[in-house]
Order: structure tokens, then sequence, then C-alpha cells
């Protein structure tokens, strides 16, 4: 059996698996092909993956079609699917919800697609969850960049010319991505808040030493993936009003929530931003979902009236290595799941939990509930 891992585009830091994720596989029997100058850009030569005991490939093409399975990070460029072996695996981030296209293009080719977004979020396949193996580096990494764009340090500071006060750091979500922020904030010192729409992330937000900032919503709850169900519209105001106070306080504010399959919702609005002191810094982790703050820009960090607004993509990027070395154990952990050691191949097992969870694609059809394309209601013919 092939598994074949091509090269990201040119823009993307992270690599799909690493030289020793290829040595795990290849001890189990895998056949693994890799395009040339696949570590590139972390500095991982063509001979460290041969040495784990991967071969090389130049021709991209070429290794398309040789794919039993194909392993990757970014979803397939749709004029890439035509080249892939009919009945081959592709597991990768498929971005289902946005990408109908994509997904019938796959289907077409009758290739079985895994997309890493909709692995379960369950205990047993916790070490396959790529969504939040990035999320917890992302949250990190905003944290840091935050600090990197401030013009004051974040811990108290005791000197003989004088205390330095602790900076004040408001993050509103506390999913894996904000409860990763609120311990890198609080490792450097600064003096945390905290707000998430879920009544359940009050403990996990108090055990990291920070306060949690309570709304009275309503109810309020999250979906089956974990995250935070949409608000009404009388909650989001409620919610804003608080927030603007919290806003206002703080040197810095990272936004964190984001709604599964949805775009992201607008929570820090222009008039928060207004109230916040110049040489403050907001920081949107969900800019690549449409945003959570007014004004952010996609891929930008711009400034209003004084406050730096931060919109960078793909923020795991930022530690690159370690996110490689987090998702391609995701990945190895899903090869290995389901490996059968006789056979030495990936047993695609549809009725299994994890599965259905997340294959979108498989025998010429779409098949996850979720996207299969609804029939068209046909026009009533004029009597």
């Amino acid at each position: 059996m092939n598994i074949i891992i091509p090269k990201e585009p040119t823009a993307e830091l992270r690599v799909p698996l690493l030289p020793q994720n290829v040595e795990r596989l290849v001890k189990k029997g895998a056949t693994i092909i890799i395009e040339s100058g696949l570590g590139a850009a972390l500095g991982i030569s063509d001979a460290e993956y041969k040495k784990a005991g991967a071969s090389l490939e130049k021709n991209r093409r070429k290794l398309l079609a040789a794919g039993d399975t194909i392993l990757r990070l970014r979803k397939p460029e749709a004029r890439e699917v035509r080249f892939l072996k009919k009945g081959s695996l592709h597991v990768s981030y498929l971005d289902p919800f946005n990408e109908p296209a994509l997904l019938g293009a796959l289907a077409k080719q009758k290739v079985s697609a895994i997309s890493m977004e909709m692995i379960p979020r369950s205990t047993r396949a916790q070490k396959m969850d790529a969504l939040s193996s990035q999320a917890s580096l992302a949250g990190y990494a905003a944290v840091i960049l935050a600090a990197d764009n401030i013009n004051k340090i974040f811990p108290m500071m005791m000197t003989p010319a004088g205390t330095l006060q602790p900076s004040k750091v408001f993050i509103i979500g506390a999913g894996v991505a904000g409860l990763q922020a609120i311990a890198t904030a609080r490792r450097l010192g600064a003096r945390v808040d905290a707000f998430d729409t879920r009544p359940i992330a009050k403990n996990d937000v108090l055990s990291l030493g920070a306060k949690f900032v309570e709304v009275d919503l309503g109810e309020t709850g999250q979906t089956a993936q974990g995250y935070a169900k949409a608000l009404t519209e009388e909650q989001l105001k409620k919610q804003r009003e608080t927030m603007k106070q919290y806003c206002a306080q703080s040197d810095i504010v990272i936004t964190t929530a984001q709604i599964f399959g949805r775009k992201a919702p607008v929570i820090v609005t222009t008039e928060m931003i207004d109230a916040m002191k110049p040489g403050s810094v907001v920081v949107d982790l969900a800019v690549e979902t449409g945003g959570n703050v007014e004004g952010a820009v996609l891929g930008k960090i711009i400034e209003k009236k004084g406050v730096k607004i931060i919109g960078m993509a793909n923020m795991p990027a930022r530690v690159a290595m370690n996110a490689s070395q987090m998702y391609a154990n995701n990945l190895t952990n899903l090869v290995e799941e389901f490996w059968n050691k006789e056979k030495k191949i990936f047993e695609l097992k549809p009725d299994d939990d994890i599965i259905k969870g997340c294959l979108i694609t498989h025998g010429g059809r779409i098949v996850h509930p979720n996207f299969v394309p609804q029939p068209k209601e046909k026009k009533s013919k004029k009597g």
C-alpha cells in the first residue's frame, strides 16, 4: 500500500508528516512516498525522510496518481483531484461546509475523503483531533503575538524605580484556543479575565488562575463538537454591554469564539474598540472564519484610534515545528487506529463511530449526512 505525502502550498510552513512519523508507519509495513522538498519550510532535508524509510518523487502528478492513501494538511486544489487514483483514500482538512464543489469532485473521482475537521471530539478520537491540537497552539501564538505588539510587559515588577503593574488581558471564548491563551498569559504574569457563553467553561477558567466574567444570558449551551451555540440578538446585546466594560480596562483582548460550520459571530464592535486605551491590542483568532472583531482585516495588523487590531491568518504556523509535530501525530494515530496488520493497509470501516463522523465521500457519493446535496424542488406546471 502506497501512502503519499505531497508538498503543501508555498505559504504553508507546516508539514503533514515528520521523519519520525514516517518511520513509525514504515515499521508497520507501509510504503511511504513523499514529494521532494516536503520538509524544506522546516529545514528538514529529503535525506532525513529517506533515512526514515520514505521514497522520493519529484513529479507531483505522478506522485498523486500513485497514492492508495494521501495524507496532507491543506485541502487539495480542485484541479488536482482528477489526478488522484480512483478508489484512493484522501485525508486532510477539507473545509467541507464551504467547499461543495470540491466534495463533488472528490465523489466523482471515487475518492474516499476524510475531513480532519470532522474527527469526533470523543475520548477514543482525542489523539486524532487535529482541530484541538492546532487550536491549542493558536491560543499560545496569539498571546506571544500580542505581547510583541504591545508597549508594556506582562508581569508585575517591583523595582527600585517603582512598581510596574501587570498587563490586563481579556480573553473571549474559553474553548481549546482560549484556555491555552489564558494559560500562556498567566505564565507571563498577566492578570487575566475570561468570558464564555457556556457556563461549563467556568471551572476550566478558574483552574488556570483567571477570573471568569459572568453575564446572565439565560439559556445557552454547546454543540456536539464542543462549540458554543449561536446567541440570540438580545443575548448578544447583553453580552456586548459587559464586554465593552472589560475591553475598556484591558491592555489586550483576544477573541477565539467560533461556531462550527458557520460564520464566526462579531463580538468586539467598533464602539468597544473606541472605548479602549491607545496602545491596546486586539487579536482576532476567528478572522479566517469571518472574524469576531469589527474591522479586523485578514492577514493584516491595522490601527484604529491607537488600538492595534491583529487579524493574522494561520496562527498555528507561527510555531510551525510544534504544529507539524502535533498534526503529524494526529494523522499517524488515525492511520494506526485503522491499520490492518495482516494486509498492511488502512482499513476503512464506514460503520465505525470515528469514520462515520469524518468520512465525507465514499463509493462515488457524498455520504456524510451534513453535506449530502438536497434534491431541488420541481417547479409546478401551470395549468
